[in-house]
Formats: structure tokens, C-alpha cells, sequence
């Protein structure tokens, strides 16, 4: 598949990064030439110097036989023309990343307007991940949802977790279980464990579960969800923004603090049910100074890493039960991660991700082998996909623990949906045509049908 990617910031070094190692023909157009020389010296992509929205230079990077264009500049409009010029030029797929909340209002429209296949909101995305994690300890983190039935979380395992020491078949045996764990990651080492796994203490699990159940899993899991009353948010920007339009509908008292005098004035009239703050630049001694006191959550949301790794630390220092941590270099999120003291959110790594499963569906759809939802997990190490069980499917019928059903080592069936129910499965169970199957595997194996998972 060939693939133009316009901009070069941090979320487009993320998806060349994990493109890479794939069967992608990548070309790069940018403005800047010491960065495309940088990414084409590193990586195996040709690169273009120049505007992206340039017909001139979209023709040089080959947008006449390119499969799929994906536009993930600064400048929401410089993405959608790109992604329009190129439709023009004769590129199937677009794929345009937009963040500001006019546009991402008119999102319906735009994607009419510019013939648009995929658009991409990187800040409303960042904010409906740290809603869905309001609450979480920092050694657990909701990852992603596969439709309304089915969670994918990680965790953590600390040394007075329930599940340190414990095999998986005995967890398997636990009352009303109804979780099941795909991947382990073991001193950054990829496991996809049987039922004699024993899980040890800071082991890094990725565990499917049934989403209406999740309250009574998470509880199974020693994991407790904190009551939030009371919300600390850090910056003002576009992502609490869409943050607070969510919070408005519930019963907390969230205190804004912002750094930005004109950016307080507007927070001010658009939330006045919201406690709006000017912090000045000292943003730890306007916290102080602001008697906020000893809140349930708090959450760092400045545009800046190294300011959002200060806030989190002497939150941590304070003992707050659930921080969330906004930043987008990937070294800063493994450190946080390696102290273990919360969650992180990153838009990049979120865009990124939003990006993959773009190209994965389209190409899906020109092998006639249509992927439904699909995910990374254990630290990009895995896939979690959704695929379809199709009649001519060699495996119908026969249960998981029969001898007769093989799949490749490196892949685990983590749940199955059928006629809109979700099953975690057991030995007993077996696919059925028409179920459509979750399996996570090794990215190694590259799968993208049912029918590569087969021995």
C-alpha cells in the first residue's frame, strides 16, 4: 500500500515509526528539509520538501498512484486541502487530522465538502480517554472500547495485587470471572500466556473484559475506582475544553487553572458553572495560593511536558488518589510510567493509533478481508483486531479445547460477539459463522483475516 503522510511533527514521527517495519511504500512531504532528510536517512521512506495542499508537489510525490493520503500538519486547513488536492490527483483514501472545535463541530459536512474517507480529533479523542479513566488508579488504565460490549484495560501488576502469584487457569476458576488476559509484557518482553502462566509482580497486563460487568471486574481485579468529587485541571487549552463540555453534565467541582488571562475570560463565560483560575506563570504556588485543598483527581493539561511532569510529581507528593498526565514525548511517558504514579494520555500516540486502523480498514477492504475494529496494546507490542467468521472459515464448530483446533503460537481468541452479545472464551466454546472473533497477536505475524491465524 502506498502511502503519502503530510507533516511531520510528533504524531507523524510516531506513525512512520510503527509503519516502518510493515509492508508500507511511505512517502513523505514536509517543509522542512532537514526533517524529511532526517526520517529518510532513518527509516525506508522517500521524502518530498514542500506544501502538501501544492498540486506541484503532491504530482512529485506520486499522488496519482498513491493508495492513501494522510495529513497531519499544524494547519487543520492546509490538512483538508492536501487531502482534497490529492482525491484530485487520484489517491483512493484521505485521512485528515483537524483540532479546532468549529471544524470538528462541522466534522460531517467537512468530510463531505472535501470527499474525506476518515477525520481524525486528536483533541477530542485525548479528552474522551481521560473521561473514561476519571476515577483509575494510576497502575490501571482503560485503554480502549470495542463497541459498547467489549474493554480492553491494562494493568499494572503491584505487590499486593490479587493477581501476583496467581495462575491463569485460577483465575479462569474466579466467581463470576468474566475477564480474560491476552498479553503479558515481562520485562518488555512479549508473552501471549496459557492457562500454567503465573503472573508476577510488575508484570504489565492487557485484559479483555465484558463492559457491562466492568464495575464488578475491576473490583475482582483489586483495582478501586475512586469517587470523584472534586477535579484539579491544569490548563485551559482546547482539550479541557472539550474535557469540561463532558464534566458539565456531571455532579463535580472542577477548578481550572490557566496561565493565559484572555483564555480565562473565555473558560469563564462558556463554563461559569466551573471554578476558573489565572495562574500565572508559578503554576505550582497558584495552586497553593488557590486553597484548592486536597482534591479527588487531578489532571495536567498545559501544551507543555515538562511543565504537565512537574504538576503530576507534586500531585503524587500530595497523595492525590487518581492523577492523569497529558504529554506526548514517548521517553517522558515511560518515565512516568517506570515510577509508576499515573496514568498518561498521549494525542500523538491516540492520533497515531487512529491512523493505523484507517489504513488497516481500507487496505482490508481491497483483499476483500474486512477488518472490523482494531487496536494496539502491551505497549505496541500487540494487535488487538476484530474479524469476521465466514462460512468456508475451516474452524467453525469445533471447541477451543478440541485437538483438532490449531492457530498459530503467538495469538490468543480474547473474546467472540454473537448476535450482539459479547462471550469471553472458555474451552467449551467454539466460532460460530457469522461471530465475529477478537483475537490479540504478536504485531510480528502481521494478520489481517481469520484465516492467518490457522496453524
Amino acid at each position: 500500500m502506498k502511502v503519502i503522510i503530510v507533516g511531520v511533527g510528533r504524531t507523524g514521527l510516531t506513525l512512520i515509526s510503527s509503519l516502518s517495519n510493515e509492508e508500507y511504500d511511505l512517502i513523505i512531504i514536509d517543509k522542512d528539509k532537514k526533517m524529511v532528510d532526517s526520517i529518510t536517512d532513518k527509516y525506508n521512506a522517500n521524502g518530498f520538501v514542500g506544501s502538501g495542499a501544492s498540486l506541484e508537489t503532491l504530482k512529485k510525490a506520486g499522488a496519482e498512484s498513491a493508495d492513501a493520503i494522510i495529513a497531519l500538519t499544524p494547519t487543520d486547513e492546509i490538512n483538508l486541502l492536501s487531502c482534497m488536492q490529492a482525491k484530485k490527483l487520484g489517491v483512493r483514501y484521505s485521512c485528515a487530522r483537524i483540532s479546532s472545535p468549529d471544524l470538528v463541530r462541522e466534522s460531517r459536512d467537512i468530510k463531505k465538502q472535501y470527499s474525506l474517507d476518515y477525520l481524525i480529533t486528536p483533541r477530542l479523542d485525548a479528552a474522551d480517554e481521560i473521561y473514561q479513566n476519571i476515577g483509575m488508579p494510576g497502575f490501571t488504565k482503560l485503554e480502549g472500547f470495542f463497541g459498547n460490549m467489549i474493554s480492553i484495560m491494562d494493568l499494572n501488576v503491584l505487590d499486593n495485587s490479587p493477581l501476583k502469584d496467581k495462575m491463569l487457569s485460577d483465575i479462569g476458576k474466579m466467581e463470576g470471572q468474566k475477564v480474560l488476559i491476552s498479553a503479558v509484557l515481562r520485562n518488555n518482553k512479549l508473552i501471549i500466556p496459557k492457562g500454567d502462566f503465573k503472573i508476577e509482580s510488575g508484570d504489565n497486563l492487557t485484559i479483555t473484559a465484558v463492559q457491562k460487568d466492568l464495575p464488578k471486574t475491576l473490583e475482582k481485579l483489586g483495582v478501586k475506582r475512586h469517587k470523584v468529587n472534586s477535579i484539579v485541571m491544569v490548563g485551559g487549552g482546547r482539550v479541557a475544553e472539550y474535557l469540561l463540555e463532558k464534566l458539565e453534565r456531571e455532579s463535580v467541582h472542577v477548578t481550572v487553572l490557566e496561565i493565559d488571562k484572555e483564555r480565562c475570560s473565555y473558560l469563564m463565560e462558556r463554563f461559569p458553572k466551573f471554578k476558573i483560575v489565572y495562574s500565572g506563570s508559578d503554576v505550582i504556588e497558584a495552586i497553593k495560593e488557590a486553597g484548592i485543598g486536597n482534591p479527588d483527581m487531578f489532571i495536567s493539561l498545559t501544551d507543555k511536558d515538562e511543565t504537565n511532569l512537574v504538576i503530576s510529581m507534586y500531585a503524587w507528593s500530595c497523595k492525590i488518589p487518581s492523577i492523569i498526565t497529558y504529554v506526548d514525548n514517548p521517553e517522558h511517558v515511560k518515565l512516568l510510567h517506570k515510577v509508576n504514579i499515573d496514568i498518561t494520555v498521549s494525542q500523538s500516540a491516540s492520533c497515531a493509533l487512529k491512523c493505523m486502523r484507517f489504513l488497516r480498514y481500507y487496505e482490508s477492504i481491497d483483499n476483500d478481508q474486512l477488518i472490523g475494529k482494531f487496536y494496539l496494546a502491551a505497549d505496541d507490542h500487540v494487535e488487538i483486531i476484530e474479524l469476521p467468521a465466514e462460512e468456508n472459515f475451516k474452524l467453525l464448530n469445533i471447541p477451543f479445547m478440541d485437538p483438532g483446533f490449531k492457530i498459530k503460537p503467538g495469538i490468543i481468541i480474547s473474546a467472540i460477539i454473537r448476535d450482539g452479545e459479547p462471550i469471553l472464551p472458555s474451552g467449551r466454546e467454539c466460532i460460530k459463522e457469522e461471530d465475529l472473533v477478537i483475537i490479540t497477536a504478536s504485531r510480528k505475524l502481521k494478520i489481517r483475516s481469520l484465516y492467518e491465524i490457522l496453524a
